[in-house]
């Protein structure tokens, strides 16, 4: 028996009107080495890795696996060409792409871009289906995929292109689905967020409602904003309507923990809904179902939690079937995950500083706040100085400690980061001090600085000078004289 997981991940790749242009060199995949890595040469055509330079094809199922630093897609990756289906996955390496990627490029031709952990870069368009009844998926699993392009979702004429956002985060420029006549582009999200460059609500949002993109497979909400989750950007994520808690793809501190839900109406109201919770931290056990006894941890129980134990740098898996009708036909629910894990170190630099200059320097406190279950090594660096050469550095007292003091002797901004290092996770903060020449001038940096009426002479006081200012000019007029004034 097998359970139906509503969370996998798929992401076409492609340049709305590229074409497979032959380029300096061509590396094929053939798979003919020891292993699937792609750092292997023995596993490409040339007996070379590709480099930027290069072109990389991939026709062979189940194509490499990027799992170290340093790999290049050069000035065009494409999986799916030329009568054969092609996929790769990146599991905690990183890819850089000069150029475009496609994902089924060929018609009638399938591509399968698997995203697990990792880093992929590239700088130009990402397309699923990128050949007239061609098909693409992405399945994005964890890490990162950032490109400073479009993220086009079935290109060209009856293609198909399907990405399933199960977790880690996708960058984009411009999201682009279904452009072209018969294409079916779709997108399912999950753990996944998608983030897009400036204020794309409403086309985003014109997918959405065509039904294009979908929350865990319509049993759950999406999230859209703008400038609100990220400055500037556009935010895309989702929640399942048992609203999971801890959230689907989080994180967590390793020990006890209670897993909670919410229950969904029953089919006939004032009903009691039981649950059926299965933990593991094996997804197969999970997915496979062979054995669901061994993994449960609540029977037909009308409950919204349950205790359970966890332990660090491990990921679980969870999923809640409910009983709204029938007590022996459950619901069942999607595939849960956390990682069980300490978090890094919380770093607050402390507030920004205006200060002034007395006798030619300026000394305060740098008040830090570092929280962190274990003990923590910080340092104090300035990051950026005003460039005056004939001023002296930045003083700290202590660049180890959390709390010191720092002497300034320049006017200008200052930039400083607080560093701290628990032995396994680095976080940081950093603060800004702006130094003025007198308390006056700083004063008036401050946005909410509003100067008094009477302050003629601009210094921050309403004294002496400014009376004897008003007064010189007392019953002075220089309005019009002549009623019909020509100007020169």
């Amino acid at each position: 028996m097998f359970r139906k997981m509503i969370c996998s991940v798929s992401f076409v790749l492609v340049l709305g009107l590229v074409v497979d242009v032959q380029a300096q060199t061509q590396h094929w995949w053939t798979d003919d080495g020891p292993d699937h890595l792609w750092s292997t040469p023995a596993n490409w055509d040339t007996g070379t890795v590709p480099t930027s330079a290069d072109n990389v094809r991939i026709k062979v199922l189940p194509g490499p696996i990027i799992a170290n630093p340093g790999a290049f897609g050069g000035t065009s990756l494409i999986m799916g060409v030329q009568g054969g289906e092609g996929a790769m996955t990146v599991d905690g390496g990183t890819l850089t792409i000069d150029g475009y990627t496609a994902i089924g490029q060929s018609g009638g031709i399938h591509g399968t871009f698997n995203m697990i952990s990792g880093t992929v870069n590239t700088s130009s368009v990402i397309i699923l289906g990128n050949g007239n009844n061609s098909s693409g998926t992405l399945n994005m699993i964890g890490g990162t995929i950032n490109t400073m392009s479009t993220l086009r979702v079935a290109a060209k004429t009856n293609s198909t292109g399907h990405v399933n956002l199960d977790g880690g985060i996708i960058t984009a420029d411009i999201l682009a689905m279904r452009p072209a006549a018969g294409a079916v582009g779709t997108m399912d999200v999950r753990a996944g967020t998608l983030i897009l460059n400036g204020d794309q609500v409403s086309p985003t949002q014109s997918f959405i409602d065509a039904g294009w993109i979908t929350a865990y497979d319509g049993q759950g909400t999406l999230q859209l904003d703008y400038d609100v989750t990220n400055k500037g950007k556009t935010t895309l994520n989702a929640t399942h309507n048992l609203r999971p808690n801890p959230a689907d793809g989080s994180t967590v501190a390793p020990g006890e923990m209670e897993l909670s839900w919410t229950l969904p109406d029953p089919c006939v109201p004032g009903q009691p809904v039981s649950v059926d919770v299965y933990f593991t931290d094996n997804w197969e056990a999970l997915y496979s179902f062979t054995d669901p006894a061994a993994i449960q941890v609540v029977n037909k129980q009308n409950v919204t939690s349950v205790v359970v134990q966890t332990q660090l740098k491990t990921r679980y898996y969870w999923a809640v079937d409910t009983y709204i009708g029938d007590p022996n036909d459950p619901v069942f629910g999607p595939i849960f995950s956390f990682y069980a894990d300490k978090f890094p170190p919380e770093v607050d630099a402390g507030a920004d500083v205006v200060t002034w200059l007395e006798d030619g320097v300026s000394t305060g406190n740098l008040d830090a706040t570092v929280i962190d279950n274990e003990a923590c090594s910080v340092q104090w660096t300035v990051v950026s100085e005003p460039n005056d050469p004939n001023s002296p550095d930045a003083t700290i007292t202590d660049p180890s400690a959390e709390d010191t003091s720092i002497t300034l002797s320049a006017l200008g901004e200052y930039v400083l980061q607080l560093e701290a290092f628990d032995g396994e996770y680095t976080s940081s903060d950093t603060v800004t001090i702006n130094v003025y020449n007198d308390g006056c001038e700083a004063a008036q940096s401050l946005p909410d600085y509003v100067t008094f009426p009477g302050d003629v002479n601009g210094d921050c006081i309403f004294d002496q000078l400014d009376l004897d200012i008003l007064n010189e000019d007392w019953l002075k007029d220089n309005s019009l004289a002549e009623e019909w004034f020509k100007l020169e």
